[in-house]
C-alpha cells in the first residue's frame, strides 16, 4: 500500500510563492508517475503537473512558466514550486502517486492541502 502526506499549503498574497511537498510511504512498490491536481470550489478536479520517474514533466497551460514540479526518487517525494500566484490558483491541491500492483496500474491520492491566494 502507498500512503501520501502533503504539506506546504497556506495563505499567500497575489504574486507570492509557495512550495508544496508530498512524501509517499511504501516499502513494497516502485512509484512511476507522481503529480498534483487541484480542485477549486464548484469546479472539477484538474491536473496541474505530473512527473515520471525519469523526470519527464507535463503541465496544464494555466500554470506553465509559473509552477515547477520535481521529485526526489530516493525519498519518494514530489514537490510543486508555485510562483506568481493569482487568486485563480486558489484550490485544494491533491498529490497523486502511480504504481503497479499485481500487474495493474493504480493511483493513490493524498488528503489535499488548501492553497489560498488573497490580499
Amino acid at each position: 500500500q502507498v500512503q501520501l502526506v502533503e504539506s506546504g499549503g497556506g495563505l499567500v498574497q497575489p504574486g507570492g510563492s509557495l512550495r508544496l511537498s508530498c512524501a509517499a510511504s511504501t516499502s513494497t512498490f516502485s512509484l512511476t508517475g507522481m503529480g498534483w491536481c487541484r480542485q477549486a470550489p464548484g469546479k472539477q478536479r484538474e491536473l496541474v503537473a505530473r512527473i515520471t520517474s525519469s523526470g519527464f514533466t507535463i503541465y496544464t497551460d494555466l500554470v506553465k512558466g509559473r509552477f515547477s514540479i520535481s521529485r526526489d526518487n530516493a525519498k519518494n517525494t514530489v514537490y510543486l514550486q508555485m510562483s506568481s500566484l493569482t487568486p485563480e490558483d486558489t484550490a485544494v491541491y491533491y498529490c497523486a502517486a502511480e504504481y503497479v500492483r499485481a500487474g495493474v496500474a493504480r493511483t493513490t491520492w493524498g488528503q489535499g492541502t488548501q492553497v489560498t491566494v488573497s490580499s
